[in-house]
């Protein structure tokens, strides 16, 4: 008898296509079942159980966010996946009840995962860090939570963050000048520039000199801040974790040169010229037992907090102003008043933070409406017990429940009609007669325990940085028109703000009166 009967193949066929089938029914029958009557609707993918893992790969936060408005009238949807469920949270008062439940809900469990594939931490590390993650009052503390503290109360309101944010505004006002010289100098004034790659040369050398010091690696080896990037990039090569030196190959890299840097750094004794904030955290990883390596991979993790949504969010918000040249013209003037009054107020060159911030409403609405629009991301809990989240929607221990910002920043119930258009004047009306925006539905630095410690820094710091932008240029298209505002690449897991799909190309010419101002100016607050 022959090993292949050719004859019996239609019907084999037959038969492994009507199983393939049934059984693709049966998984589908069963991942829609809910695990109990008060769980979320449950969303069933087209290819059973991987499909929206499949989903999320290859469409990135635009298949979460596409969910969520598919299913509009649902607050809170479930995804089976392989082994678990993924809850996603798509309405404010839902968001906020997530965020309240601190006891059931955390983050903090999926942090020493997170973080030992991203930065590269070894075992010994992640069982320091990953001890007393959500303590009870009275029980020992862990690191998570004693760097949670610290850095909070370094950057609440207070001097420090009013110091640290005078020197951010100074050192890239610094960076400002000096690329203008460049240009100048160089007869570059007419040449196309990449927008995103200019304002983030000027970020990352900047933020490396006032948190770090004047010798922190990037300034010691200019190289690095390429490596930075390709880190950035590849990030969610390196969060899958399997291989990343091959399947996330340029992250790697230049993650592990990075780490080098901040090695020979800290190893030259160049912590002492540090920010406060950094010697803190430096402090704390020390008491935890972490050696050089390990505080070195530390090191790396906050100048990315430090660097990559200031690049992107003050891209993005000079770039909205300079495509509108009545929204130019109404924040200039609003520049000029600022300097008038920060002037009368704190001396001659001066400009202060609190009364940009005072004056310049468009600049920050602009800001907002950046955040609203750029911002689509998951701010995301591990289900540590069984729950009844607002006392109507059953939780399953041990699945995730992440709150799309994506999905809450569309829904036009929220945001009237024109959700989809840029308009910052959404965020001009007078207070009290707003539409009434819940507190959760304005995402841009997430909620709750989580929500970004630095929103405050960072506001201050883009602020100054996009109002020196704006008064020390202009920037047109390559053919002298105005410059044109491309789509936000949301293909991506929204790890930060979105880039652009394509960057693009512009023509930045110096004002010279006003960028001779900027040389003699003074941030203060």
């Amino acid at each position: 008898m022959a090993i292949f009967d050719i004859e019996a193949w239609p019907i084999n066929l037959t038969t492994i296509t009507v199983s393939l089938l049934t059984l693709a029914f049966v998984l589908r029958y069963t991942s829609g079942k809910k695990l109990h009557p008060s769980e979320p609707t449950v969303v069933q993918p087209w290819v059973p159980l991987i499909g929206h893992l499949l989903g999320m790969a290859t469409q990135g936060g635009r298949y979460i966010k596409r969910l969520g408005l598919s299913y509009s009238d649902e607050p809170i949807l479930t995804l089976p996946v392989p082994g678990s469920r993924i809850y996603v949270v798509t309405e404010p008062s839902l968001a906020a009840s997530v965020q309240r439940n601190t006891k059931a809900l955390s983050m903090s469990p999926l942090l020493p995962e997170i973080t030992k594939r991203v930065l590269g931490l070894d075992e010994k590390t992640c069982r320091v860090i990953g001890q007393n993650l959500d303590p009870e009052p009275g029980e020992p503390r862990g690191f998570f939570a004693d760097i949670h503290d610290w850095v909070y109360s370094s950057f609440g309101p207070g001097e420090y963050v009013n110091t640290l944010s005078c020197e951010a505004a100074q050192e890239l006002c610094y960076q400002l000048l000096q690329e203008i010289k460049a240009s100048n100098d160089a007869g570059h004034v007419s040449k196309p520039v990449d927008l995103l790659a200019w304002i983030r040369h000027m970020v990352t050398v900047g933020t490396g000199k006032f948190l770090f010091g004047p010798n922190n690696p990037i300034s010691e080896e200019p190289d690095l801040e390429h490596d930075f990037w390709a880190f950035d990039h590849g990030l969610g090569g390196l969060l899958i974790g399997i291989l990343p030196s091959l399947t996330a190959p340029k992250a790697y890299k230049g993650r592990e040169r990075l780490t080098a840097g901040f090695r020979k750094y800290l190893e030259a004794g160049h912590l002492d010229s540090a920010s406060l904030i950094v010697k803190g955290r430096a402090r704390i990883e020390k008491e935890y037992g972490m050696d050089i390596d390990m505080t070195a991979r530390s090191a790396l993790s906050f100048l990315f907090a430090g660097i990559v949504n200031a690049t992107t969010t003050t891209f993005w918000v000079v770039l909205r102003i300079f495509a509108d040249q009545q929204l130019l013209n109404q924040v200039r003037q609003e520049i000029r008043q600022a300097l008038k009054l920060s002037s009368q107020r704190s001396g001659p060159d001066s400009l202060s933070i609190g009364v940009v911030k005072e004056t310049c409403k468009t600049l920050f609405a602009v800001y907002r409406e950046s955040l609203r629009v750029g911002s689509e991301n998951f701010s995301v809990r591990l289900i540590k017990e069984d729950t009844m989240l607002a006392d109507r929607y059953f939780l399953k221990k041990g699945a995730v429940v992440q709150i799309s910002g994506g999905a809450i920043h569309a829904r036009s119930t929220i945001w009237g009609q024109d959700v989809d258009e840029f308009n910052p004047g959404r965020f001009l009306k007078e207070k009290g007669k707003s539409d009434g925006f819940h507190p959760a539905a304005f995402r841009g630095f997430g909620g709750g325990k989580t929500l970004c410690p630095g929103r405050d820094f960072a506001t201050n710091e883009i602020l100054l940085f996009a109002a020196m932008i704006i008064h020390a240029v202009e920037i047109v298209a390559p053919d002298g028109g105005t410059v044109a505002v491309p789509e936000k690449d949301d293909r991506i897991m929204p790890v930060h703000i979105l880039e652009p799909v394509t960057n693009p190309k512009v023509i930045i010419k110096p004002r010279v009166d006003d960028a001779e101002i900027l040389s003699q100016l003074k941030a203060v607050m």
